[in-house]
Order: C-alpha cells, then sequence, then structure tokens
C-alpha cells in the first residue's frame, strides 16, 4: 500500500515461481532465500515484505502446485471437453508430459518421502487425481473393482513411464504408451465382469 515512488519490489510470485524452479532443479534443500535473492537480482530484505520465513514460502510453493496440478488441470480439462479417453489424455498430458508440472511433481515425490506434511499434501492432490480417473473411467465401465483397477493402472503409467529404463524393440515408447492407454481406456476392452 504504502510503496515508495519509484521503488520497485520483486513480486510474490516471482519468489515462489524461482522456488519451484529451485525445488524441481535439486530438491527442497536448495530452496534458500539467499540463492533465490540472487537469482532474482535482488536483496534478500525483499523476501520479508512476502513472506514471514522460508517455511512460509514452501507452503505457499506446495499450494501453487496443488492449484496447478489440480483445479487449474480440471477446469482445462473440462473446458475442452471430449470424450472419457481424450479428457484423461489431457489431464496426462498437462501434468506429467508438462516441462513445468513434471519436475516439480516428481520433486515432491521425493520430498514426500521424508516430509509428513508434504506427503498429506501430496496425498491430496494423488486422490484428487484418481477421482478424475474414476469419474472418467466409470462412464464407460460399471463394475467397480475394475474401475479402481484401471484408474490405478492409468495413474502408475503416467508416474512411471519417467522412471522405466526399459526399451520396447521396435516401438517406441510413445507407441507402447498409447496401445496402454487404448487397454485401459478403451470401451472395446472392457471386460465382462465376473
Amino acid at each position: 500500500m504504502g510503496h515508495t515512488v519509484g521503488a520497485t519490489r520483486t513480486p510474490r510470485g516471482s519468489w515462489i515461481e524461482e522456488g519451484l524452479r529451485a525445488l524441481a532443479t535439486a530438491g527442497p534443500d536448495a530452496v534458500r532465500i539467499e540463492v533465490l535473492a540472487k537469482r532474482l537480482g535482488v536483496t534478500k530484505g525483499g523476501f520479508y515484505g512476502h513472506f514471514a520465513d522460508r517455511d512460509a514460502l514452501l507452503e505457499a510453493m506446495l499450494d501453487t502446485w496443488e492449484r496447478e496440478s489440480t483445479d487449474e488441470v480440471i477446469e482445462h480439462v473440462e473446458r475442452e471437453g471430449g470424450d472419457p479417453k481424450t479428457r484423461i489424455h489431457r489431464a496426462g498430458v498437462l501434468t506429467f508430459s508438462n516441462d513445468r508440472l513434471l519436475p516439480i511433481d516428481l520433486a515432491i515425490r521425493t520430498w514426500a518421502r521424508r516430509d509428513e506434511e508434504v506427503a498429506e499434501r501430496l496425498r491430496r492432490v494423488d486422490d484428487r487425481r484418481m477421482d478424475l480417473l474414476r469419474e472418467m473411467i466409470g462412464t464407460f465401465c460399471a463394475d467397480a473393482d475394475e474401475v479402481e483397477a484401471r484408474s490405478l493402472l492409468a495413474f502408475c503409467v503416467a508416474i512411471g513411464s519417467h522412471f522405466l529404463a526399459a526399451g520396447h524393440g521396435d516401438r517406441t515408447r510413445a507407441q507402447v504408451l498409447a496401445r496402454a492407454a487404448d487397454l485401459l481406456l478403451d470401451r472395446s476392452h472392457e471386460g465382462n465382469g465376473p
């Protein structure tokens, strides 16, 4: 409110963005106020105009990631529409083939292994992602156990494919992933149930 005329202040979002970049590159220990200030080309004093401390920044970073990974992805998917397979594919691309979100997501998964609060946040995000999968798959698959299994497999493929080093012979990873999606998400492959 009381900015001095001519004074520039690094926006709050810039600190969060630089923090997320550091997290994605080198993990939470790399998120240090002095380092971020240097990367932003400012003194660290401006940091405290936006955040009480480093923990407040980490919380804001997680809030940003959660909002972008869930609310914004879901809004985008709903806005674009399409059949369930198209919508699931779009959500997957927005999240796990995204140059911005994927490295943050993977870094948060590693961080969650040693921080229970981060693990709780990750559970909340993953639960929302699973809810979207259940909803979409449930539109063409009536068996609740099969919906859950297909949702789990689809989610595991989306995340696991980034860690798998195996080759696929004369097929590309993209071809195999597309076939996996067909098996999991096409009505034509729906099992007949018990």
